[in-house]
């Protein structure tokens, strides 16, 4: 599923004291089978964009007792919106936006908070059963939720019947993923997914969204503070600021932007602080940005460096007979 914003604008309390404009003509395209990264300071819109993209939050035209207004007389004309998630038009109230939320799966900051119910299995089902337009079988329900469970690493018999809150911490962010891919959405969308655990539970959460990239969901679109998780993941990344996107780059592009990003308030990857520090003393290191990418650019280097500056003869060689 294609997604693609054109000028897409929203406000927070319209028409009050207290109104916000979040985003701000967001023009955005996510190509199928993208491993896409979206990073931004806090209240640059990014969380309120992926919040549209299963119907979370309504455009007004999308809105059940939305009414068109007239233009003001001289007013300039705004270019038309649009925003469509695959063949889905979220611009529309006409739209099947249950239809939608089945084919696009949110996961949240700290998703274990999502946990509600008294077991495992029924907190994995609810989602399955929430969005099936028709009552569905139980073996039906058994074995996607069997799925699910397995396909982000947990064993289903052992597991099933417990209660969510008596999981460790990283197993109730499994079930709660497992909760959305349950209905196998064909886009996982995720908000800071690897915050608040430590260096060695990182790591196998992108593996595990990597796994579920390859051979569940198409397209996976997330959220992120950490760079270095973005450098390493991402096909590319669009950068929110002030409401509106700023670039949309792959990550080699975009860490080569060094002022750049400490204009909006962004941090370097690790490997990318050290090609600035090199750059600073003459010396361009190409890489991208990966700890493993910046290593193999080094290495490239010195090699080259070797090879411009000639052999210096030995003591005792190369002096007159």
């Amino acid at each position: 599923m294609r997604i693609r914003a054109e000028h897409l604008n929203y406000t927070y309390n319209p028409g009050t004291e207290f109104a916000v404009q979040a985003l701000k003509d967001v023009s955005l395209t996510i190509e199928e089978g993208e491993f896409f990264g979206v990073v931004g300071h806090t209240g640059s819109g990014k969380s309120t964009f992926i919040q549209h993209l299963n119907g979370l939050i309504l455009q007004p035209s999308a809105q059940k007792k939305y009414k068109p207004k007239k233009p003001k007389k001289g007013a300039p004309v705004p270019p038309p919106s649009l925003l469509h998630v695959g063949d889905f038009d979220l611009l529309d109230k006409k739209t099947d936006f249950r239809a939608l939320r089945a084919k696009v799966g949110m996961v949240f900051q700290y998703p274990e908070h999502q946990l509600f119910a008294e077991t495992v299995f029924d907190d994995v089902a609810f989602g399955l059963k929430n969005f099936a337009k028709e009552p569905l079988k139980g073996e039906t329900v058994e074995r996607a939720v069997k799925d699910a469970l397995e396909t982000v690493g947990l064993d289903y018999a052992a597991i099933k019947d417990r209660s969510p809150f008596d999981l460790s911490g990283g197993q109730k962010r499994r079930v709660a993923i497992a909760g959305v891919i349950v209905t196998r959405p064909e886009v996982l969308v995720l908000d800071e997914p690897a915050a608040g655990l430590d260096p060695l539970g990182k790591r196998e959460l992108m593996s595990l969204l990597h796994r579920l990239h390859a051979d569940w969901c198409k397209t996976v679109v997330f959220v992120s503070h950490d760079m270095d998780e973005v450098a390493q993941n991402c096909s590319r990344v669009a950068v929110f600021a002030d409401g509106g996107v700023k670039y949309t780059l792959t990550p080699r592009e975009l860490f080569s932007r060094f002022g750049d990003l400490e204009e909006l308030g962004l941090e370097l990857p690790a490997a990318a602080k050290v090609a600035r520090l090199l750059h600073e003393k003459g010396i361009d290191i190409e890489s991208d940005c990966t700890p493993d990418g910046f290593a193999d650019a080094a290495a490239a280097y010195l090699s080259s460096l070797r090879k411009e500056t000639p052999a210096q003869p030995r003591d005792g060689e190369g002096g007159q007979a």
